[in-house]
């Protein structure tokens, strides 16, 4: 059981925000940048996530972490059983406000913010029933956009990455949400003259991320491709690596804590942030992983979807791809790697973007939403 007063200041309960997600906290940095903003600014902050068989320990924070144990790891079961241990975990706490992220916890949230009167939020990183994984299964997309139906015109305060999924919020449930994008924190940045050449793919290993392609356009690269990162595409890409002959070539790291994972992108030649068409969660986004590579000064290679494509003609810190077939990532990957010219002048690129897109710059944007909500 954890004491709020071993917290800071006391602060009324108004300013007690509940955030809910169904990941292993350690690895998620969106929600440790936006939980440790608000908690450095005055706010109580309790982030509630998952507790997996392969949870590494948790790291402190400026904010309250709690891990809920599952029987269930996946599927129907855990949705369903996860939804009832928080609402169970939620029931006696005291609150002023409850965050819902996507839409895998927003029932939870719903009801008890509607017992309680408490002030609810929904943080939309995405489309998520046009995600790949449930717009191409019906019965899964039928139950998931009706919870979406049900739930997301009651939530009238939220926010979301980007302008154009923003306008689609408005657009199905006629609400007005934020953009508040998810942008890395800027640090001091060393920039090695000796870096080695390999290619880094960061996130998560999900369906609808090109896999099918890029690991078999590897055979036709001449450096290491480095994935960080695993979701529901993992055995798949397991399989892909062994039938194209790829172990010594394509590593699969896993999840890898934050500290961990930033000395890779640092050091990466090259990043990749590439989307199937299929699916309007993967044409509209804004990946995370995007700004983690402009921060690090890394050169990408990038699907040519529209909020990259809007970024990158002013800043070119990116060679945009519109076709993710196997040869046209190889070619494309193979100029990234030769073409010093080119290199370069990405890598200068995002030397002056990570100056305008950085979680500094960002955070503005997210306390000035949560002061119009709380005072």
């Amino acid at each position: 059981m954890y004491n709020l007063s071993n917290y800071g200041i006391f602060t009324p309960m108004s300013a007690i925000i509940y955030f809910t997600v169904t990941n292993d906290l350690s690895y998620d940095q969106r929600m440790i940048r936006i939980c440790t903003s608000l908690a450095n600014n005055g706010y109580k902050i309790i982030l509630v996530g998952r507790n997996l068989k392969r949870s590494i320990p948790l790291v402190p924070q400026p904010f309250v972490q709690k891990r809920l144990k599952c029987l269930f790891s996946k599927g129907k079961f855990f949705y369903a059983e996860y939804n009832l241990r928080l609402i169970f975990f939620l029931l006696f706490k005291k609150m002023g406000g409850i965050c819902a992220i996507d839409l895998d916890t927003i029932l939870p949230c719903l009801f008890i913010s509607t017992l309680k009167s408490t002030k609810r939020i929904y943080d939309a990183h995405e489309l998520f029933c046009e995600m790949k994984e449930i717009v191409t299964r019906p019965r899964v997309y039928k139950t998931w956009k009706r919870i979406e139906k049900y739930s997301v015109p009651k939530f009238k305060k939220g926010y979301t990455v980007n302008q154009i999924i923003a306008s689609e919020f408005k657009k199905m449930y006629n609400v007005d949400y934020n953009v508040i994008r998810s942008i890395a924190l800027m640090k001091p940045l060393e920039v090695s003259t000796t870096k080695e050449k390999y290619i880094l793919y960061q996130g998560a290993v999900n369906e609808g991320r090109s896999f099918e392609t890029l690991i078999p356009a590897m055979k036709e690269v001449d450096a290491q491709l480095i994935i960080c990162g695993d979701g529901n595409f993992m055995k798949n890409a397991q399989k892909l690596v062994k039938q194209n002959n790829l172990e010594n070539k394509v590593m699969l790291k896993g999840k890898l804590a934050p500290e961990e994972l930033y000395a890779y992108t640092i050091t990466a030649w090259i990043g990749i942030t590439l989307f199937d068409a299929e699916g309007l969660s993967n044409y509209y986004s804004l990946a995370n992983r995007f700004f983690d590579y402009i921060q690090a000064a890394v050169p990408q290679l990038c699907v040519d979807f529209p909020a990259y494509r809007e970024i990158n003609s002013r800043y070119e810190v990116a060679l945009l791809v519109s076709d993710c077939n196997t040869q046209n990532i190889a070619v494309q990957l193979n100029e990234l790697l030769v073409n010093g010219e080119l290199h370069e002048r990405l890598r200068q690129n995002c030397l002056q973007a990570r100056e305008i897109f950085n979680w500094q710059n960002e955070e503005k944007n997210l306390l000035h939403f949560y002061k119009n909500i709380f005072g």
